[in-house]
């Protein structure tokens, strides 16, 4: 895994980092370490603990539960929240279904991207609370 310093311009284009300062972007690609996975490689298995946050920067993958298919997530997207901030087992698989890059956020960084970068803290919050929305909608 390698830093993503002078990363801005990247960063800038990813919706959960959109409205971020370049001082904010310049923090975001300090912390995050940034690592590839092949198209195939499960990044992510269900009952299985983790605790790192997600971020695709390039590349498709698919999010499944019980080996039924529920999404495609592609650059901007971003999974394991729930992990990084309350560790438990995961609630899905993901698995790229193309090369992928992405950005690994673990939980001391993303304690301090909640604390100093307030943009980023409530970009992450309106994604979870949309898809507590849409998966209690799509449970009625």
């Amino acid at each position: 895994m390698r830093r993503l310093d002078n990363f801005e311009a990247h960063l800038a284009n990813v919706p959960l980092f959109r409205a971020c300062s370049k001082q904010d972007l310049r923090l975001i690609g300090r912390l995050a370490d940034y690592d590839t996975c092949r198209a195939g490689e499960v990044i992510v298995r269900e009952g299985r603990l983790g605790n790192e946050l997600y971020v695709i920067v390039e590349g498709t993958a698919e999010v499944s539960r019980d080996g039924e298919a529920l999404a495609t997530l592609g650059a901007g997207d971003y999974f394991g929240e729930l992990a990084v901030l309350n560790p438990a087992p995961r609630t899905a698989t993901v698995t790229a279904t193309t090369d992928m890059g992405v950005l690994i956020v673990t939980p001391r960084e993303l304690a301090i991207l909640l604390s100093d970068v307030p943009l980023f803290a409530r970009k992450l919050l309106s994604g979870m609370a949309s898809r507590a929305q849409a998966t209690s909608t799509s449970a009625a």
